[in-house]
């Protein structure tokens, strides 16, 4: 073999190395999560949440991929459409907060899933409440979906 072609094998093997070593560390949570339900404290509130998972993608500006639970709609926001203005705002805020973390999830008990099959819930990182950031950040409105465990007009 001729000195090009070895190269070219060794950077092929090179890429696949750190391939598989940026998903391993994307998708190994350091913050193992025994119970997928509990308890979390973020400022001076006690928040009770019923799934938690590694946010694995942000789709738009309220629905992110949650590792081994599924798509999640952020329920009582609506952030702008793809061809609205904002929608690139809200997605860079949701991935900064949300994106390789681990997300809380308070699944909304009256209406669990959308009619598109997504998890309804109120989103958490360890420090912040998603949902209401993007309300006080104006990158949403407040929206009501029925029938809802959440008071209307409170996130």
């Amino acid at each position: 073999m001729d000195k090009q072609k070895i190269s070219i094998i060794l950077l092929i093997i090179f890429l696949i190395t750190i391939g598989l070593t940026v998903a391993n560390t994307f998708l190994n949570d350091s913050n193992s999560i025994e119970n997928k339900n509990g308890t979390l404290t973020i400022g001076n509130k006690t928040i009770h949440y019923d799934n938690a998972g590694k946010c694995v993608e942000v789709i738009d500006g309220n629905t992110i991929q949650v590792y081994g639970v599924g798509k999640v709609q952020l329920t009582q926001v609506k952030t702008p459409q793809k061809t609205e203005a904002g929608y690139s705002d809200a997605k860079k805020f949701v991935e900064d907060k949300c994106l390789g973390k681990t997300v809380y999830l308070d699944i909304d008990n009256e209406q669990s899933q959308d009619k598109y099959g997504r998890i309804l819930a109120i989103v958490y990182t360890n420090t912040t409440d998603i949902n209401k950031e993007l309300i006080e950040n104006n990158l949403a409105e407040l929206s009501y979906f029925e029938p809802s465990e959440f008071n209307k007009g409170e996130i």
